[in-house]
This record gives C-alpha cells, sequence and structure tokens, in this order.
C-alpha cells in the first residue's frame, strides 16, 4: 500500500473507531472516567474501589469478582489489576490521557481479567487497542471466544493492536482481556484506548508500523474528546 493509500485508511480507522465509540453501549473504553475512592483496606491502603477506578468494566482474578483494584501500587508478586495513574508509580505511567489499566499475570493460573457487556455496533469488522506488551500473552475474548490479536503499527509509548470481529457485530457480548499466566515473572499488560472499526485489521508491514502508529496517535490527539 503506498504512502497516500495507508494514511487514507489510518483516518478512516480512527474516525470510524471514534464513531464506534459514541454509538455502542460499551462505555469507558480510554478508562478516563476514573474518579478513585480508598476502599478503606486498612492492609491494603493503596486500594481502590473497582466501581470508582474502572466504571463500567468488571474486574475479576481467577474469574472471582474483585471490589477492590490498587491504584498506582502495582502487585509484587501475585495476579493483580492495577489503575494506572498519572505518573505516581515510577515504574508505569499511562499510555494515553490520565488513566490506563495494567493486567499483571503471574504463575498461578488465577487470570487477571477486566470485561463489559456491550453492543458491538453493526459493521464493525474490528477490535483495536493499545498496550504495553507484558512477557506473555494477552487474552482477548468475545463472550467465550478467544480471538487471535495483531500489531499492527506502534506509537510514541505503545503497541496497535487490532483482531477480527466481524462475527459479532451487532450483537450485545461480553469483551474481556486477561494477561496470561507467567511462569518467568510477572507478565504486565497495560491497556487503553479500546474501540471498534469498520475497517478490517490491517496486514502487519514491519517497514509501516512506525509510521502507522504514530499517524493514528496524531489524529486520535485531534479528534477525540477532550479528557477532563
Amino acid at each position: 500500500m503506498n504512502s497516500p493509500m495507508r494514511n487514507c485508511f489510518c483516518l478512516a480507522t480512527v474516525l470510524a473507531a471514534l464513531s464506534s465509540q459514541a454509538q455502542g453501549t460499551f462505555q469507558n473504553l480510554n478508562f478516563e472516567q476514573a474518579d478513585p475512592m480508598s476502599a478503606g483496606n486498612p492492609l491494603y491502603p493503596e486500594a481502590v474501589t473497582t466501581a470508582s477506578a474502572l466504571p463500567d468494566w468488571t474486574v475479576t482474578i481467577g474469574g472471582v469478582q474483585q471490589t477492590e483494584v490498587f491504584y498506582d501500587a502495582p502487585s509484587l508478586g501475585g495476579p493483580a489489576v492495577m489503575l494506572v495513574g498519572p505518573g505516581n508509580d515510577p515504574g508505569f505511567a499511562p499510555i494515553d490521557g490520565y488513566y490506563s489499566v495494567l493486567l499483571q499475570g503471574t504463575f498461578s493460573s488465577s487470570l487477571p481479567a477486566i470485561s463489559q457487556n456491550g453492543l458491538i455496533p453493526a459493521g464493525t469488522q474490528s477490535l483495536f487497542f493499545e498496550a504495553q506488551a507484558g512477557i506473555q500473552g494477552l487474552d482477548v475474548l468475545v463472550g467465550t471466544q478467544s480471538v487471535p490479536i495483531t500489531a499492527v503499527g506502534t506509537g510514541p509509548n505503545y503497541t496497535l493492536y487490532g483482531a477480527t470481529i466481524s462475527a459479532w457485530a451487532g450483537q450485545t457480548e461480553q469483551l474481556t482481556f486477561a494477561a496470561q499466566e507467567s511462569t518467568a515473572g510477572l507478565n504486565n499488560w497495560v491497556l487503553d484506548d479500546i474501540s471498534f472499526s469498520p475497517q478490517a485489521v490491517p496486514e502487519p508491514n514491519p517497514l509501516a508500523l512506525t509510521g502507522v502508529g504514530a499517524l493514528l496517535f496524531a489524529l486520535y490527539r485531534r479528534f477525540a474528546p477532550k479528557r477532563h
């Protein structure tokens, strides 16, 4: 694909993704609706309520729903879900805006996950999201079906991933992200800016990845609603 055609594809993808976010019933796909409130846990003072940290999302570890998540305090060994805030922890920073989400998989088979039920907009071909990858994989599920993810671009501090989800277009489904088990250390996946698009997932081109990702980042900043 030549450069002008690639640029047109990127612009169409971003605009369609932003439009799909507004039309679908999925909410808080960029995690900016966070308003973290202390859970009042004397053992873990850095814990905040899931409802305040991740509105509209359900947090589970090993399939067990969690009412608390960590805030800018990553786990040192166990599986965990953390809200990444504006620079309070030196090891992790938000990918975009004020907040991102960290999924920490470990040697435990109790996978940390976030999920949400919503309507996948009619005409959707692809799911896109930005991430900082861990040392093992990330499971993305629509309903109970795992969907393969492909790196399709890079930005200044993330990789852009895409997954084909056209089979579920127009249907209400559960969308889940889970960090896989790891025996080599913490499998840390930072996620942000999830979106649906009517464009197909492009074939990865190593020579074009950086340029595509940078353009998507710039266009997203240009057309996305301002953060508060």
